[in-house]
Formats: C-alpha cells, sequence, structure tokens
C-alpha cells in the first residue's frame, strides 16, 4: 500500500503563498527550521520515495538555485505543457493523469510513501482520497491574502491529530492523520 502524505507551510490566516504566488515570506531567517520542530523536513523527506507536485509549484521551485529535491524523483501534475529545465532532465516527469492512476503508476515500480505539494494538488488528492497524513507548520504571519491551502475542498473530511511541536520563534506544527469515512463517500459541504 502507498501512503500519501502532504508536508507544507501555511500562514496563519491559511494561504501557501502570497496574492502573487510568491513564497519569500517563507524564507525570512526568523521562520529558519528549528531542530525543535516535530517532524523536520528532513526526517520526513528521508522516508519519501517520489514527489507529486502541481505545475504552480514547481514553476516556482525550480527557478530556485539549488534544487531540494535532489535524490527524489518528481513527478509535476498537470494537463498543461511544462518545460523541464536542462538540469532538471530525468529528475523530473510531467504526468496528466487522475491522481490515483499517478499513485497506482509510482507504487508499480516500488514508490511506498508519496510527497504530495502544492495546494491544487493536495486539493485533488484529498478529494480522491489518497492523502494519509498531513503536517502543516504555521507561519506567525497573516497575509491577508494569496493562494490558499485548501481552497474549495467541496468536501468535509474528519482530521485526528497526531501531534503538536512549538518552536519558541512562533512556529506550530500539526500533524494529522485524515479519516475518510467507512462507507467511501466524503460528506458534501453545507451552508
Amino acid at each position: 500500500m502507498t501512503r500519501c502524505s502532504a508536508y507544507i507551510a501555511s500562514s496563519i490566516d491559511g494561504f501557501i503563498a502570497g496574492p502573487d504566488g510568491g513564497i519569500e515570506w517563507l524564507h525570512r531567517p526568523a521562520y529558519a527550521p528549528s531542530p525543535e520542530l516535530g517532524l523536520t523536513y528532513k526526517k520526513f523527506i528521508s522516508t519519501v520515495d517520489a514527489l507529486v507536485m502541481g505545475r504552480n509549484s514547481f514553476t516556482t521551485v525550480s527557478s530556485f538555485k539549488q534544487w531540494p529535491y535532489e535524490g527524489t524523483p518528481v513527478v509535476v501534475l498537470t494537463g498543461r505543457a511544462v518545460e523541464i529545465p536542462g538540469p532538471l532532465q530525468g529528475k523530473v516527469r510531467v504526468d496528466g493523469g487522475r491522481p490515483q492512476d499517478i499513485v497506482a503508476r509510482l507504487a508499480a515500480v516500488g514508490c511506498r510513501h508519496l510527497y504530495v505539494d502544492g495546494g491544487n494538488t493536495i486539493q485533488r488528492f484529498l478529494q480522491a482520497r489518497l492523502i494519509n497524513e498531513i503536517a502543516i507548520t504555521r507561519i506567525p504571519i497573516l497575509l491577508g491574502g494569496g493562494i490558499q491551502l485548501f481552497g474549495a475542498l467541496g468536501v468535509e473530511l474528519p482530521l485526528r491529530l497526531l501531534g503538536t511541536a512549538v518552536v519558541g520563534d512562533g512556529l506550530v506544527q500539526d500533524r494529522y492523520e485524515v479519516v475518510y469515512p467507512a462507507d467511501g463517500r466524503a460528506r458534501g459541504r453545507t451552508g
């Protein structure tokens, strides 16, 4: 069985990027990773066999000076053409399939733990009932607008708290298990 996990940072008001898609606010020295933080990125990524991210996330990350996923195969989930920069050839592939099909293809080549990244991609995997665990690190900032982590998910999904870690500089990480209804149907949103 292949597990899918989301590991992401969010502003206190629920945004993963600013109105222009920028994430510069995440790179402020005050928000530097701390060894005190519960599930560190280094520990998390060491358990991951492959990463599935959306096109917008890939566009942002591929512009970084250093590729942060060295040694981890990356699948970009999009139905549109994406240019893969030369240095990332062979490390990144594009797949326009349904989340279920992507998970099945990755499981067939031995991937047992997938890292799902990007707001729309996380939403699609949740709607397909594929995310098992979510780790959200809340950054002590109010952005006032931008790209929401969950947006209009369209379904109600209960979460079970697995743990909370607080870092002295104000970061709070919550880890949740997604609890899908036993009847196979997520509850529709009301009101």
